[in-house]
């Protein structure tokens, strides 16, 4: 099958030379097109429907039929590497390992809070109940983001928003403190949390109100700023973030098991952090204010003024008796995928598990690292996780593993031989929108001819944001489904001669 599409050297020059990849569209809108068009008169008007039993009607029907029995077998494999990734983070497999006993005379109170609230939750009161606790010794209160809930047996399940908070979220928060400040040194309190949890569990400080913080949560979401920076900036203005609900809790004994969705796995930014001390500043958080030139509402301005209002620090007493545990973590779910693509027989470039960046910067590199492995006649198979950002310029529909795909696509230039997946491991790109949205997407050689051949413009849909809108009419989204686990992306890229 032919290069589709940009020449992949003109397309990585061009990728790094423009700001932003392709912020200037009309750069190279036009030679995009025109190439895409030609390369589909030279291989078939078909060419790029090979994946779905197209026939190329004036030439080679074998090598084409190969052609396309490759693309479904590399994507297939693509997609076995991103479950594997997933399942090594699902509860069902890493939490009961870690549930305590139960305290020896008091209660145990499970606060559940994040996009595998719902699984940690059933799995934690299944083990409990079945193993003859009295329900009365078990109480509790679980949250996750809408559509994310599950059905359990004894502590309540609720739903909240994310990434934006809603009325459910400052609800949770509040049960949740109540439950925490009515423990005594002879309960023990369980708080299971995962990524998500900082906007499920939402109490605004001082006179701070919900519509005020949930315009500092979209400032923050529209800024392009890492999580691990908005959570810095959250922290400073909530009553549970930053170690406070360990403060509600003391004196009980208080155990944290976390799935990690955050870079180098930091406690203090799993949800924000609730119930470890908290080594970040006010002036940090006035930085990154001040660097991003959030438009914040005066309410919150006053408490980032505020040095009172601090969080707790290292060495409070508040944190005597307090443990934190990490269950589940990206670096485990990259070991996973990296298993499978060496049974498919794959040398694999493991890139880490905690890249962070503009998703369509990190697609421009990636592609050149793919390409050069191409050249050099290597089966080799490139995976990373963390999690990328998406500064919006269009008004489109997307995530920051959608704009990732499509980026790439375009840098790759159909490139023969190549399949790549990139997908958000809670089922979500992005975390935003709604819960039946796509995880992210799936490219091949064939995707820019597919979509030119349907009318499609890539350039226009990168710089319009509108990834979704692009992939969608391709039938290329990646959709799993709320996952009940999350940490962060997994992208893979399979590299054939």
């Amino acid at each position: 099958m032919g290069r589709v599409a940009l020449n992949s050297r003109v397309a990585a020059h061009r990728l790094r030379a423009i700001p932003g990849v392709i912020d200037k569209y009309d750069y190279c809108r036009k030679t995009l097109m025109t190439r895409a068009r030609l390369a589909l008169k030279r291989i078939g008007n078909d060419a790029g429907l090979a994946t779905h039993g197209a026939r190329d009607r004036g030439g080679d029907e074998g090598a084409l039929q190969r052609a396309g029995d490759q693309l479904e077998r590399m994507r297939a494999t693509a997609r076995a590497v991103f479950d594997a990734a997933v399942a090594r983070a699902h509860p069902s497999g890493c939490l009961p390992a870690h549930l305590p006993p139960m305290p020896a005379t008091g209660r145990l109170i499970l606060l559940a809070a994040g996009k595998a609230a719902g699984s940690m939750t059933a799995l934690a009161e299944a083990h409990y109940l079945d193993g003859g606790v009295p329900p009365e010794r078990l109480l509790g209160h679980a949250v996750a983001r809408h559509g994310y809930e599950t059905t359990t047996r004894h502590v309540p399940m609720v739903a909240a928003g994310h990434p934006v908070p809603d009325q459910g979220s400052i609800d949770s928060a509040a049960r949740a403190l109540e439950l925490a400040s009515s423990a005594t040194a002879d309960d023990l309190v369980l708080v299971l949390l995962s990524g998500g949890g900082s906007a499920n569990w939402v109490a605004p400080a001082g006179a701070l109100t919900l519509a005020e913080k949930q315009a500092v949560n979209k400032a923050l979401l529209r800024s392009g700023a890492p999580i691990g920076e908005m959570n810095i900036v959250r922290k400073r203005l909530s009553r549970i973030k930053g170690g406070r609900l360990a403060l509600a809790a003391a004196p009980a004994r208080l155990l944290t098991l976390a799935i990690s969705d955050v870079p180098a796995d930091e406690p203090t930014a799993i949800a924000s952090g609730p119930t470890v001390p908290d080594p970040t500043t006010m002036a940090q958080a006035r930085a990154i204010v001040a660097r991003y030139r959030l438009d914040l509402p005066a309410a919150a301005k006053a408490l980032l003024e505020d040095e009172a209002s601090e969080t707790p620090k290292p060495g409070h007493p508040a944190f005597a008796r307090s443990e934190f545990r990490i269950i589940a973590r990206p670096a485990e779910s990259i070991a996973a995928a990296h298993a499978v693509a060496v049974a498919a027989g794959y040398e694999v470039h493991d890139l880490g598990a905690d890249l962070e960046g503009e998703a369509r910067d990190v697609a421009a590199r990636h592609a050149e690292l793919a390409l050069s492995l191409k050249r050099g006649g290597r089966r080799a198979a490139i995976l990373s996780g963390g999690e990328l950002t998406v500064t919006l310029r269009g008004q489109g529909r997307g995530g920051p593993n959608q704009e990732y795909a499509l980026a790439l696509a375009i840098a790759l230039g159909g490139e023969p031989g190549i399949v790549a997946l990139s997908g958000d491991t809670d089922g979500t790109d992005g975390g935003g929108g709604e819960a039946s949205d796509p995880a992210g997407a799936v490219i091949d050689a064939t995707t820019l001819a597919r979509a030119v051949a349907l009318g499609l413009d890539p350039a226009r849909s990168l710089a319009e944001n509108d990834s979704t809108g692009f992939f969608e009419p391709l039938g290329d989204l990646l959709r799993t489904g709320p996952t009940l686990t999350n940490v962060n992306d997994c992208r893979v890229i399979l590299i054939e001669p």
